[in-house]
Order: C-alpha cells, then structure tokens, then sequence
C-alpha cells in the first residue's frame, strides 16, 4: 500500500479541480484500508485524549463536497474511537430565524470547539460563498442593509465575504483553533451512481430527496465556486486538503492521515506534568488509599 503524504493533496498554490483526480489508487483493497484507517484511529483517540488535558489548542474540522461525497459516513468511522466528550459534531442546514436575525457567521462562531476538544463542521461557514453565489436569492433573508434584490449583489460582496471568512479563521487561528478543511471531490458520474443506489436499495431510500437533483443541475456552477473559494481561502493557517472521494474508504483514510500528521506538527500539546509537591507525595498518597 502506497504511503499518504499530506502534501500532495494541500492546496499551496492556485488548484484546477477539473485537473485533480476523484480517484486515487495506492494499490490496496478494502480491508487494508480499513486496517490502516483503525490504527489511526487508535492514535487521533489518545491524541484527543492528551490534548483535552492540555487544554490549550482546540481543533476544527471542516468537511464540504458536493451531495452524496460521503460526508457523514466519513465522521462517523474516522472519529468513533473518540471520547464522546472530546468531539462535537455540527451539521448547518439553511439557516433559521434565530440564525437569520445575526450576522452569518454567528451560528458558526458559537458552534467553534472549547480548548481541549475538537469539532466537526458538516457543511461549514463556506455554504455562504457556494450555496448562495449559486441561488443568490437566499441572500435576501438576511435583511442585510442596501440589499434589496438580487441586482444588488455585486462582484464586491462576494469578494468582501471572503475576505471576512480569512479574518474569522485567522481569529480563531491565532487564539488556539487548528483548522483544517477538506473538500471531498466527487466524480459526477459517482454522483449519479450513488444518487440511483439511493433510489435502488430500500434502507438508503429514506436519503434521497428530489433536491439532489435540482442541485446536480448546478454542477459546474458549484465547481466554479468551490474552486474559487478554495483558492482564496487555503492559508497556512487554515490549509485547504482537496481528498478524492469516489473510493469513499481511501477518501476516510487520508483525511484521518493527514489530521494524524498535521496534528503531530504540534510537538508542544503534551500532559501536563504534575506539581512537585503531589509527586513529592505520591507514596504517602498510596499509604492512605491502601489503608
């Protein structure tokens, strides 16, 4: 089985998604894949473990990818080793009234991980520069001042966006947040088989909704905008991973490589060492539990 170097899927420089490959062979079937995804496991759980005793740096994980990349699956078999208390999950959907009665970023930012712990984005803070730039009416919900129809969104507003997502992750970057993002890239022709399996297979049924393909209509209109986005937004301190995703096993396998090795990069989270005076006390403590 080939070896998974990080590097090769961060986005250093300006990416072509229609040049990145959906599929990456490494010369492995299923169980190897699933044998080298549990070690990993294993290794992020006591990492998570170590780090919520550090208590310094949190951890955000951000997942987008077009509908049926494998999103949800890849949250629950990359992170089921975690301590339940040590990883909390969001999934934004279209914003409520509550949401809409802030600014956008709100529901995100009250969503973000307490030190100590990590949290999920599924689907994240960027539906506002993808799923809006592709149906700019929602943006009229927002009630934003000098924004009244969809003629008043100009070039400038999307551009101003991502300017302040950049300033958001660089906030929470420069307090204690690891980010790392991944885009699950997903073939069309996967999508579609995935989207007929939905239909085909009675316990997936209950997935499909005839909105999924309402949205594939719109394929290279999201394909613009991730691309965009991506290239915009992948920063040293909240780097872009763009993972292939039509082998959903290989794509949970590199994402939860790549979180290992990056994590490991951060050689100072450590258990912090016990004061002198309880280790100076540790046989007298002893003396009392064994009486």
């Amino acid at each position: 089985m080939k070896s998974i170097n990080p590097n090769d899927f961060k986005v250093t420089k300006e990416i072509k998604l229609k040049k990145i490959p959906t599929l990456l062979d490494i010369k492995a079937d299923d169980e190897e894949k699933e044998e080298k995804l549990d070690k990993v496991q294993a290794k992020l759980s006591d990492l998570q473990d170590t780090m919520y005793a550090h208590n310094k740096y949190s951890v955000l994980i951000c997942l987008q990818g077009m509908d049926t990349s494998g999103k949800d699956s890849l949250i629950r078999e990359v992170f089921k080793e975690f301590n339940p208390r040590g990883v909390v999950v969001h999934s934004f959907k279209t914003p409520n009234s509550t949401e809409l009665s802030h600014d956008y970023l709100w529901r995100h930012y009250i969503a973000l991980p307490e030190k100590g712990k990590f949290a999920i984005f599924n689907r994240t803070h960027y539906e506002n520069v993808l799923v809006t730039r592709v149906h700019p009416e929602y943006i009229l919900n927002e009630n934003l001042p000098d924004i009244n129809s969809v003629e008043d969104i100009k070039p400038k507003f999307w551009k101003n966006r991502i300017e302040q997502i950049n300033n958001f992750e660089k906030h929470i970057a420069d307090n204690g947040t690891i980010i790392l993002k991944f885009y699950l890239h997903l073939s069309k022709d996967e999508q579609r088989e995935r989207l007929l399996r939905r239909l085909e297979e009675g316990k997936h049924n209950w997935k499909f909704s005839p909105g999924d393909l309402k949205e594939r209509e719109h394929w290279d209109e999201y394909q613009k905008y991730y691309e965009e986005a991506i290239n915009e937004t992948s920063k040293e301190h909240a780097p872009w991973y763009v993972v292939p995703a039509d082998d959903k096993e290989m794509a949970r396998y590199i994402v939860a490589k790549i979180i290992w090795e990056e994590m490991k990069t951060h050689t100072d989270i450590k258990e912090p060492e016990l004061d002198d005076k309880i280790l100076a006390n540790f046989e007298s403590y002893k003396k009392a539990l064994g009486a």
